[in-house]
């Protein structure tokens, strides 16, 4: 063995193995996670890292949360699937529950967050047709750009990032794309073939974008006046994120679709769910859309556990609460290897300073720090902790972003 082999890490063999027989659609960060417990990540060779990024908002209640630990045990032990040729005793409570929790009749879980999505397409389209009298397959819907509503045929066809749309052609008809934050714009594009308005409230993957203010208001509005369905994208921003239930709150705004996923399977299990009420969700008939796991007893036990935990309102006052202290250490940092920050909640973009490096390099010296974060679209990191994160540690992973973008 040479002296190379026997200095090299667990972790870094891992890794290794792990690129040797895996497809490259990701650029993962060089560690091997082996255990996780609140906000702290634990990797095979025993180094611990603050965990910043929460699984893009599915840990939002935190690495192994007992109470949600707890109901995945018990449930395992009695029934994980009948899949919807049956019903399951989980299954009434959790769709009254995200119902109330949304203010809406009816609620059609699902898997991922993907799913979700192309289930609000598909249910926006059939409510066109058969409710507001579009013509056959004339219905449209107006997206945003910058967006990111998942990696389907369907979804990247109306994505502008390349990355995510170049050689997966061709793509299906039906979408027309505005300006991101132009209400003017969107106001424009709807006509008589206008089914529905897609839209995250906040841009998670273009990098925390949060709209003008009014924004998700003159949406709401515009939808109303010309009966067409708004559909909120609360996938990474809702159920706590914000500070608020769902990002719509913060301007008093109830879309006709809220679409969910992540935060929602409390990072034990994927559950994605659409929640609209019955003169929408009503025209879906028996096969007419479906999944073999959505709505299984595993993934409502747990979602009506995350369920009741949102209930509390305790996870968005402790989003609200940290929010002050995320912005103002972020907001110092401009000026200081930072080009600009955006905040809402426990939820930041932080644009790095091409000087200081990329978002990437970033992210790589966050990590030889103990702090695990993601960057995106090239220079900007995201930050998304787990809401469970305590006050102290936050202040010391921003004490270590402020040393790696000030050079030091």
């Amino acid at each position: 063995m040479t002296m190379t082999d026997t200095t090299t890490s667990t972790s870094d063999v891992e890794f290794g193995r792990a690129e040797a027989r895996t497809a490259h659609n990701y650029h993962p960060l060089p560690v091997v996670v082996a255990h996780a417990e609140g906000a702290w990540m634990t990797d095979v060779d025993g180094s611990r890292f603050l965990d910043l990024l929460a699984g893009y908002s599915a840990l939002n209640f935190g690495h192994s949360h007992p109470r949600l630990i707890e109901t995945a045990h018990a449930q395992l032990d009695k029934l994980t699937l009948t899949s919807r040729a049956f019903v399951h005793d989980q299954f009434a409570d959790f769709t009254a529950k995200l119902g109330d929790l949304c203010g809406k009749d009816l609620v059609l879980p699902m898997n991922t967050g993907a799913e979700a999505v192309e289930t609000a397409i598909k249910v926006a389209r059939k409510w066109g047709y058969q409710v507001k009298g579009v013509p056959a397959d004339q219905a449209t819907i107006i997206v945003a750009s910058g967006n990111f509503h998942g990696r389907t045929t369907t979804i990247v066809g109306f994505s502008d990032d390349e990355d995510a749309r170049a050689d997966f052609g061709p793509f299906a008809p039906g979408f027309t794309t505005v300006p991101y934050g132009d209400l003017e714009a969107l106001e424009a594009a709807i006509d008589a073939t206008t089914v529905a308005v897609l839209i995250e409230p906040i841009q998670g993957e273009g990098g925390v974008v949060i709209p003008p203010e009014g924004y998700l208001r003159g949406v709401r509005e515009a939808c109303t006046r010309s009966n067409v369905l708004f559909a909120a994208d609360e996938i990474q921003a809702g159920l706590g994120r914000t500070g608020t239930t769902f990002a719509c709150d913060h301007e008093g705004v109830v879309p006709d679709i809220y679409v969910l996923g992540k935060a929602l399977g409390g990072g034990v299990v994927p559950v994605s769910a659409i929640v609209a009420d019955r003169d929408v969700l009503g025209v879906l008939k028996p096969g007419q859309h479906g999944s073999t796991f959505g709505g299984n007893a595993l993934a409502c036990a747990v979602g009506s556990t995350v369920v009741d935990m949102l209930a509390t309102g305790d996870f968005q006052r402790r989003a609200a609460e940290l929010s002050t202290l995320l912005t103002e250490r972020l907001e110092a940092m401009v000026g200081h290897g930072v080009l600009a920050v955006r905040v809402r909640g426990l939820w930041a973009g932080v644009d790095i300073d091409p000087a200081v490096g990329t978002g990437r390099e970033v992210c790589e010296k966050l990590m030889a720090r103990g702090v695990l974060a993601k960057d995106t679209h090239g220079s900007t990191i995201r930050l998304a902790p787990p809401l469970v994160i305590s006050e102290e540690d936050l202040a010391w992973g921003l004490d270590q972003l402020a040393a790696v973008v000030a050079g030091d």
